[in-house]
């Protein structure tokens, strides 16, 4: 089969598209046929060695769909040939024609859910699911969402829409329309100077950008407000004083880390693969690229020249 595989950490240009044996499932674990896998600020994070060591030679990748063509020891034989969408764990195969994975991550898939949109809820979305679970949005909100092009911004839009909450998303460029096509009330250009001027008394704040337009962010927040931060894509983090909070008696809260692991992550799946199938949750899909174009899928995300999740197809 055909994967990328890394053998140091460094830029996007480390990855390589190379042949390799196939992986044969280990008892317990299934071989998936790759239809798409996802990409995640994760893996280039843990591409540049954000997350810690491993082991080098790699294939990077946690988040695939796809069919199951192998089984493993101990596994029921209902699962060959089935429709399959999985989370890997840590940097653990994906980005391959086949991965292997436990039996116990599979969630099977229906005819008429694509992989890359199913792809694009396994991880992505169940953090989505962990982050609204903290942030308990109502309809007296004004939500104000950072990156609202992204694919964890879009379905927060969504899901502010759904409680019937009024929503502003930023963005930048033409990204701007697909964040009203997707329903929010309004959309602000974030890399346009004096974008907060005006802005006042949201509610809350969904920050995944971090750096100064997360801390510009915080200043629209009205008294009693709070800002949700789950990441900081700008490669910074935002910057908080208590005098700031203080000021309009702000709370900050985190809600990555242990604060996401309260309910179990099989839990938090299982909810966003359930709102995939009832419609609260419609993913938004970047125009996949071709596995062999992995390095080129991670420095466009990495410089925000995507829109919605961003999928590998091999």
């Amino acid at each position: 089969m055909f994967a990328i595989r890394q053998y140091e950490f460094g830029p996007a240009e480390n990855l390589r598209f190379e042949e390799v044996p196939d992986p044969e499932p280990a008892s317990g674990q299934v071989r998936i046929t790759v239809a798409a896998a996802g990409v995640h600020l994760v893996d280039t994070t843990i591409r540049k060695g954000g997350f810690g060591p491993v082991d080098f030679p790699m294939t990077p990748g946690r988040e695939v769909a796809g069919v199951v063509t192998a089984l493993g020891d101990g596994v029921e034989a209902e699962w060959l040939g089935r429709r399959v969408v999985a989370h890997l764990g840590q940097a653990n195969g994906g980005y391959a024609e086949l991965a292997v994975a436990g039996v116990s991550s599979l969630h099977g898939l229906p005819d008429d859910v694509s992989f890359e949109v199913a792809v694009a809820m396994i991880g992505t979305g169940r953090t989505v699911v962990g982050v609204l679970d903290v942030a308990k949005l109502t309809k007296d909100d004004v939500v104000l969402v950072t990156s609202a092009a992204g694919g964890m911004g879009a379905l927060f839009v969504q899901e502010a829409r759904n409680v019937g909450a009024q929503v502003i998303g930023l963005a930048s460029g033409e990204k701007l329309d697909l964040v009203m096509d997707n329903g929010a009330d309004a959309a602000i250009d974030y890399t346009r100077d004096g974008w907060a001027d005006g802005l006042k008394d949201m509610t809350v704040v969904l920050d995944g950008v971090g750096g100064e337009a997360g801390a510009q962010a915080l200043r629209t927040l009205g008294p009693g407000g709070r800002q949700i931060i789950y990441g900081w894509a700008s490669g910074t983090s935002t910057p908080i004083s208590t005098e700031a909070l203080f000021t309009n008696s702000l709370t900050a809260t985190v809600a990555l880390g242990p604060g996401l692991m309260r309910r179990g992550l099989r839990v938090l799946e299982d909810e966003a693969m359930a709102g995939l199938a009832s419609g609260r949750f419609v993913p938004l899909v970047n125009p996949p690229f071709a596995l062999k174009d992995a390095a080129a899928a991670h420095e466009a995300l990495e410089s925000r020249a995507t829109a919605g999740k961003v999928v590998l197809r091999p």
